[in-house]
């Protein structure tokens, strides 16, 4: 089931593969339409993580709800699931450089403004992350003093044209040959 009211979306599913790519489009597409196209990328990067340790660890079953909602200058991203145990964010040794799996929280932590997780009820959780909207960012932007621009080079003037063009008369062009051979 699928629901778009104004400022909230939500999605549930079973968390397989072939899913999570389409709720990835399904949060790109409704970014889009929020007109947050900024956030499409890192968006669509932290639920397929939540979504791939939905997957991976889960218990007893695969069934998940993604929901996304604009706030006044976030937009908060979650997963609830029905297993109860908490994610741990993995600690990756140096040993451990190549690793293909244990960084998926890791990278939620790195594009996002601020994650978390909580128990949801007596069975099961929810693991959010937020990111700031562009609003929120130009917010921030104009708080900051305006910083001066140094111009170390007189700006360029346009050249001067040696020949007069008549627009009345076009010069003719090459015929061209769009046959091959």
């Amino acid at each position: 089931m699928i629901s778009y009211p104004s400022r909230h979306c939500t999605v549930e599913l079973q968390a397989l593969p072939s899913r999570i790519g389409q709720v990835r489009r399904i949060v790109s597409a409704q970014l889009r339409y929020w007109h947050l196209d900024p956030l499409i990328d890192r968006a669509a990067l932290g639920v397929t993580e939540l979504l791939t340790n939905v997957h991976q660890h889960a218990q007893p079953d695969k069934t998940c709800t993604v929901e996304i909602e604009l706030l006044l200058d976030r937009l908060m991203v979650s997963v609830r699931d029905h297993d109860p145990r908490l994610p741990v964010v993995a600690d990756i040794k140096d040993g451990d450089t190549l690793a293909t799996c244990g960084r998926g929280l890791a990278m939620v932590a790195a594009v996002s403004e601020s994650w978390g997780a909580r128990p949801d009820g007596e069975s099961g959780k929810v693991v959010w992350f937020t990111l700031p909207t562009p609003v929120a960012a130009a917010r921030a932007a104009a708080a900051r003093p305006p910083q001066r621009a140094v111009v170390d080079k007189p700006a360029r003037r346009f050249a001067e044209v040696g020949q007069r063009v008549d627009l009345r008369r076009p010069e003719r062009a090459p015929a061209r040959s769009a046959v091959v051979g």
